[in-house]
């Protein structure tokens, strides 16, 4: 059974542990504030590498890839659009080593940073195989799965995971960002959970669920994973959360959720619906220890280190 199979057989025996923010954490190790930390994939490897060891140390199931921005058109900003698919081969390359059999990769597709037309400038065809050359890439480099994440453009997620698939994803999970409105929750873009569910579902996505989010409270999210567990039918769904809302403190944004606070959300996110539990902005590996700790225990109540069965 390759990793991907084992994969697919850990997530429908229980529940599984992503890790939690990357951003955050290189910034701990040096950082500047603004600066894109894709570009440490080549130039300071060790200290990605660094935070992978935090998170597995913590418990994660699931290791992201340092890639969040690594189109190339989102590159391109940096400099290092020509280097893109050097970038997320060395993203996953890194993810993959310290993960060996103990944990499950996941390649990171975030946004590639613009509008597509007619809003913007971008056409489709263009954003599909910026992201094309990017799943190809942590593809080779050694994910087992592609995470499309932090959309709010239904259009541009679906566009993501069609790439996905098309450079030969097996797997692809897709999550959302999502804001609170009087009538329940939409992206940025306007669309509601259910169209966004059902958009990312139609390109081929296996896991649907949601993350980072404007200005959402714990007990938003968890309303907010009941509504994407209703709209998912019998598909996974992922949840993580930010660590609170951020806070300005003279020059630095700060999360103030600790990780107890984070944890103690996880019995009614998992009553919900969630299957694979994580965290975004302001998260680290306490926040990731917190939560697996506060999942139930017992034979088939949580699959830990599923790559080994």
């Amino acid at each position: 059974m390759d990793r991907v199979e084992r994969l697919r057989t850990a997530l429908s025996r229980g529940v599984l542990i992503c890790d939690g923010g990357t951003g955050t954490e290189l910034q701990a190790l040096g950082l500047p504030p603004g600066m894109g930390g894709e570009a440490w994939n080549l130039d300071a490897s060790e200290k990605v590498r660094q935070v992978h060891e935090r998170y597995l140390a913590a418990g994660a199931d699931l290791l992201t890839t340092n890639t969040f921005g690594g189109t190339p058109l989102a590159l391109a900003a940096l400099g290092l659009g020509e280097r893109a698919a050097a970038v997320n081969r060395a993203g996953a390359r890194l993810a993959r080593e310290v993960a060996g059999e103990d944990a499950f990769v996941l390649g990171d597709m975030g946004p590639f940073g613009g509008l597509l037309e007619p809003y913007g400038e971008v056409t489709a065809a263009r954003a599909a195989e910026a992201f094309r050359l990017q799943a190809a890439a942590l593809l080779e480099g050694g994910a087992d799965a592609l995470l499309v994440e932090t959309m709010s453009d239904p259009v541009e997620a679906a566009l993501a995971v069609r790439a996905a698939r098309a450079a030969g994803a097996s797997l692809v999970l897709a999550a959302f960002a999502f804001q609170r409105v009087p009538d329940g929750f939409r992206t940025m873009m306007g669309t509601e959970v259910a169209a966004a569910v059902l958009a990312v579902r139609a390109a081929g996505a296996e896991v649907v669920g949601a993350n980072c989010g404007t200005a959402l409270s714990l007990e938003d999210y968890v309303l907010l994973t009941a509504e994407l567990h209703a709209a998912a039918g019998t598909a996974p769904v992922l949840v993580q959360p930010n660590a609170g809302s951020p806070v300005l403190e003279g020059a630095r944004i700060v999360y103030r959720t600790g990780p107890e606070a984070f944890a103690a959300a996880a019995p009614r996110l998992l009553a919900a619906g969630a299957r694979i539990l994580g965290g975004c902005c302001g998260t680290g590996p306490e926040h990731v220890a917190a939560l697996k700790a506060a999942l139930p225990r017992g034979p088939g109540s949580v699959v830990s280190r599923g790559a080994r069965r």
